[in-house]
Parts: structure tokens; sequence; C-alpha cells
């Protein structure tokens, strides 16, 4: 641990601003309504187990129209999730049709964050938070879920690394909030001596450190020794922390180290859908 070098000073904030984080809402619903047109609605869904591509759609539509409405109204309690969480197989519609709503949530999400400016206070997931936060996690909900579509499909994948990266420390923010223990205490057991990952892009110079020797995970930019570095393309390795892929050599993604450790901590994190 002497060894490592942080690199937090110029990481710890965004890769990308409020304005491009609300863009890429817009822009990677417009790709994925491209990777889906004139597709079989009820294809499965292999990275969301149990959902078909019509319910995986639908999912993100409402997703935009709930954050919109907290946006729009200045929600000070949460909305009702109800649509998200209870969707229906999705036989009815065709594709074009879903993607034009689909679209059309997106447009006007983007649009209510436009309006909102990045400093507007409301209820968010996370307390203190607002527009921004928002903006951000609703442009990587979007991106990842792309990556699920486009699995479904059969169709090539490809995300710009500045937004990836941008996705990575977002990640990486999140799996590190102390309520996360409160929400999943198992998380405890990953806790201990030498266990540290190290997750490096090779399209950019940019890595991330997970610190489970201490009390809590912590997790940073950082360089350095760990117990197992994953290296790869931005985009593989968000999608490996998003449990959508396993590391694969195919995709330019490689283990130095404890697999095993990779293995159990990747089990047991991860948050949202």
């Amino acid at each position: 641990m002497d060894q490592q070098r942080s690199a937090q000073g110029k990481g710890a904030r965004a890769v990308m601003d409020y304005e491009r984080h609300r863009v890429e809402i817009v822009a990677q619903t417009g790709l994925l309504r491209s990777a889906v047109a004139g597709a079989d609605l009820t294809a499965p869904v292999p990275s969301c187990p149990g959902w078909n591509l019509g319910q995986l759609l639908k999912h993100l539509g409402e997703g935009h129209r709930w954050a919109e409405t907290i946006v729009r109204t200045r929600a000070t309690r949460p909305p009702s999730d109800r649509r998200l969480r209870d969707l229906p197989a999705g036989h009815e519609e065709d594709a074009a049709e879903l993607g034009a709503w689909l679209a059309e949530g997106a447009e006007r999400l983007g649009e209510t964050l436009r309006d909102a400016g990045p400093g507007a206070l409301m209820w968010t997931p996370l307390p203190g938070e607002g527009s921004a936060f928002l903006a951000r996690r609703f442009a990587h909900e979007t991106a990842v879920h792309r990556a699920d579509a486009a699995l479904a499909v059969g169709v090539e994948y490809s995300l710009n690394p500045e937004v990836a990266r941008d996705g990575l420390d977002e990640w990486m923010k999140l799996e590190s909030l102390p309520q996360a223990f409160d929400i999943h205490p198992g998380k405890r057991e990953l806790l201990g001596p030498g266990r540290t990952l190290l997750f490096q892009a090779t399209d950019g110079d940019a890595a991330w450190l997970v610190d489970l020797t201490g009390d809590t995970i912590a997790c940073r930019r950082a360089t350095g020794e760990a117990a197992v570095t994953v290296r790869g393309p931005s985009a593989g390795l968000l999608l490996v922390l998003y449990g959508r892929r396993a590391p694969a050599r195919e995709d330019g993604v490689e283990v130095l180290g404890d697999a095993h450790l990779l293995d159990w901590w990747l089990s047991r994190v991860g948050f949202g859908s």
C-alpha cells in the first residue's frame, strides 16, 4: 500500500459536466433506438435475466419519465416507481412505436434538466443531491441499458471512452457510500487485509483502486500495487463492473493476480438495475 500513488486531485470531479450528462441521455437513447429498430420485442435480454427486450425498453422509458417528474416538480419525496418494477411483457407494441415513445421520454427529461440547471435541489436517492445527480445517473443508466439491448439483439456495442470513464467514476462513488452496508450488510464480509483491486483503463490515463482493507469500502482514482488488477478499455471495464460481461481477452480485458478475489467481490457489489 505504501507504493500507491493517489490520483484523486484530478479524478475527484466528474469527467463530464452537467450539460454533457444531459445531452448523453438523449444521445444514448437515440443509439439504443437505432440498435433495436425492427427487433423482436420478445427476445430475452441475457444480461437482465427474466426480462425481454420490450420490458427493458419500458423500464428505461419509465425511468426517464420518473426522473423528469422529480426534476420538474422539485419533488421532496420519491414518486411511485411501481411502473418501473411491475412491467408488462411487451408483446403488444412494435419496436418502432416503443422506440418513439422511448425517445420522447428521453428528450423530455433532457429539456427539463436544461430548464432546471445543475444546482436545482430535490429529492434523490442520495440525500442532499439534486438535478446534477439525476442527469449523471440517467446518462449512465441509459448507456448501460443500451448495452443490454445490444446483447439482446446481437449487435456490436461501443461507448465513447470519456463517457465510460465518467460512468466508472460514478460507479466507484456510489459503490463506496457508507450507507451501502445498511442496505446490504453482507458487504462487510468483503473487508479484510490484503484485499485491494485495481481497474486500469488502457484507452486513457485513468485507474481506480478499490481498497477493502479498512472499515469501509474505499474507491478512488489511484494507481499502484493491488492483489488483483483488471486492465482493459474503459467501456469493457464498465460492463464488467455492472455485471454485463465477464472479463474476457476477446474484449481486451485481462485479469492479473487474484482472480478469485475479483469474482468474489463482483458477486457482492452493484447497485440499481
